[in-house]
């Protein structure tokens, strides 16, 4: 049992961060999905102006 009761401010403002945390982390995910799926396709060549070097 906490010593005082927790204030409605602290009550949304721990709403606010858990949404926009799990915003951040569902654009992290999209991101790192986008990576993967660019860097694993089969048809990934290096133009040839980078391949010479």
């Amino acid at each position: 049992m906490a010593l005082s009761k927790q204030h409605d401010l602290h009550k949304r403002r721990f709403s606010r961060n858990l949404g926009l945390g799990l915003v951040l982390a569902a654009f992290v995910a999209l991101v790192f999905g986008l990576t993967v799926a660019k860097v694993s396709t089969d048809d990934f060549t290096m133009p040839m102006n980078e391949a010479a070097d």
